[in-house]
C-alpha cells in the first residue's frame, strides 16, 4: 500500500517552525511545597459515524472516544521536565489506551545550545497541511476519524539539539528507533489493494515489517534556518525511511522560504527524495494566505509531485476560515482537489467556544473520486461526520 503524504488541515504555520523553548522566567525550585505542580488538561467525548456503511467493515461508526488529558511542567533554573498524556477509551477498538504525547527533559548547554530529550512531537516546514520536509510521524487514522487536529501529529522518542548562532540556527533531531506513520490498515477504514484490484479490510489488520531496531536504522533530521528582515529561510536534510509501508530507505533534501507579500503571507517549499528503490521524486509547493475581509481568511496552495518514471501528481488546496462572536464561533472549510487523479477531500468544521471551560466541535470528512485506486478515491466509503464535547480544567 502506497499512501501518499496527506494534506493536513491545520492553519498555515500552526505546525511550522515552532519554537519549543520557553523564553520566560523559570522557577528557582522544582515547585514550592505549598504550591506544588500545576496540573491542567481536559476531558472529552467524541462520536463519529459514516454517511453510508462500508461493506467490508462491521462497524459503521468511526469515532467512539472517551479521553482524559493531563499535562504539567516541572522547572528549575536549568531544567524543565514536561509531561502531556492521555488516557483513552476507544469504543471502536473496545479497549483502554495510554498515550504519552510528551515526556521530556529540556536543558541548556552553555549560552547557545538547548537540548530536549524524550517522547515529543516534532514539526517543521511551511505548508498548510502539506508536508514535504516534515518527515516526522503522522496519525492518519485519528485524523480521518474526526479527532482533534492535534492528533494528526504522532509523538516519537527523540533527542533534539538546537544551536543558536549569529549566522544561522541549527536544529538536529535524532530518533534512535524508526517511528512510522499510523497508517490505514483495514481496522477502521478499508483501503485499496492493487493485488486485489479493489478495497480490502484484512483480518488481522495489515501490518508491515518495520526496520530492525539498530543504530544504522535510526532517523536523523537537520534544519538550518534564519530570518533576514521579514523573510524566513530554511534548509533541510533527512536520513531514514519512508513513513508509509514498505518503509523504503531514503534521504531527503529541501529548502523553504516564507515572507510577507502584498496583503498576505507567501511560502514556497521544495524537497527531493532520494529513494533506495530508485523511485526518486521531487516535490514543490507554493502557497498564499491573506485576510480577504475582517475575520475571513483565505489560504491557497498548489503542489506538484514529480517522479522519475511516472506522471506528475498535482494537488490544489483551499482553506476558508471565518470567525464570529469575538472568536467564539469558528467556521472552516478545507477543500482538496487533484486534477491529475480526479479525486477530492472536503473537511468542513465548526467550533464553538462557550467559555474557558467548555467547547464544542463538529465537522466531517468527505472523500470522492472517479476511481477507487487513487488516494482519496479509495476512502469514499469512509466519508463521515463527527462531534466532540470538551471540558477544560
Amino acid at each position: 500500500m502506497n499512501l501518499r503524504p496527506l494534506l493536513l488541515l491545520i492553519p498555515m504555520g500552526a505546525f511550522a517552525q515552532d519554537d519549543p523553548w520557553d523564553d520566560g522566567e523559570w522557577d528557582d525550585d522544582w515547585g514550592e511545597e505549598e504550591q506544588g505542580l500545576v496540573w491542567s488538561g481536559f476531558a472529552e467525548v467524541g462520536f463519529g459515524t459514516r454517511f453510508s456503511a462500508d461493506p467490508l467493515l462491521d462497524e459503521r461508526n468511526t469515532l467512539e472516544d472517551l479521553r482524559w488529558r493531563v499535562e504539567t511542567d516541572w522547572q528549575t533554573d536549568d531544567i524543565t521536565v514536561g509531561f502531556k498524556g492521555d488516557l483513552l477509551y476507544d469504543g471502536i477498538e473496545n479497549g483502554w489506551d495510554a498515550d504519552i504525547r510528551d515526556l521530556t527533559i529540556a536543558f541548556p548547554v552553555g549560552d547557545s545550545v538547548d537540548v530536549k530529550v524524550g517522547r515529543q512531537v516534532q514539526t517543521w516546514g511551511t505548508g498548510d497541511l502539506v508536508f514535504l520536509n516534515d518527515l516526522f510521524p503522522k496519525d492518519f487514522v485519528s485524523f480521518f476519524a474526526g479527532r482533534d487536529d492535534e492528533y494528526l501529529k504522532a509523538p516519537g522518542n527523540a533527542a533534539r539539539v538546537t544551536w543558536f548562532t549569529d549566522v544561522v540556527n541549527v536544529d538536529i533531531v535524532w530518533t534512535p528507533v524508526f517511528e512510522p506513520d499510523t497508517y490505514i490498515n483495514g481496522e477502521r477504514f478499508s483501503f485499496y489493494s492493487p493485488a486485489a484490484g479493489g478495497n480490502i479490510a484484512p483480518r488481522p489488520p495489515f501490518k508491515a515489517d518495520e526496520p530492525t531496531e539498530k543504530f544504522s536504522n535510526g532517523e536523523f533530521a537537520l534544519r538550518l534556518h534564519r530570518t533576514i528582515e521579514s523573510t524566513e529561510l530554511a534548509f533541510y536534510a533527512y536520513r531514514g525511511f519512508s513513513k508509509q509501508p514498505a518503509f523504503i530507505r531514503m534521504n531527503a533534501y529541501g529548502a523553504s522560504v516564507r515572507r510577507p507579500w502584498g496583503p498576505g503571507l507567501f511560502n514556497f517549499e521544495t524537497s527531493y527524495y532520494d529513494s533506495s528503490d530508485d523511485n526518486d521524486q521531487a516535490r514543490f509547493l507554493a502557497g498564499y494566505e491573506w485576510e480577504a475581509r475582517r475575520n475571513f481568511t483565505v489560504g491557497l496552495q498548489y503542489y506538484v509531485e514529480r517522479y522519475d518514471e511516472a506522471s506528475n501528481l498535482h494537488w490544489i488546496t483551499n482553506r476558508l476560515t471565518y470567525r464570529a462572536g469575538r472568536d467564539k464561533h469558528t467556521f472552516s472549510l478545507f477543500t482538496f482537489y487533484s486534477p491529475s487523479d480526479n479525486d477530492f477531500y472536503l473537511r468542513p468544521s465548526y467550533t464553538y467556544r462557550h467559555s474557558d471551560r467548555w467547547s464544542f466541535a463538529a465537522g466531517g470528512n468527505v472523500f470522492g473520486g472517479s476511481d477507487n485506486d487513487t488516494f482519496f478515491g479509495q476512502f469514499e466509503d469512509a466519508s463521515n461526520a463527527y462531534v466532540r464535547l470538551r471540558f477544560h480544567y
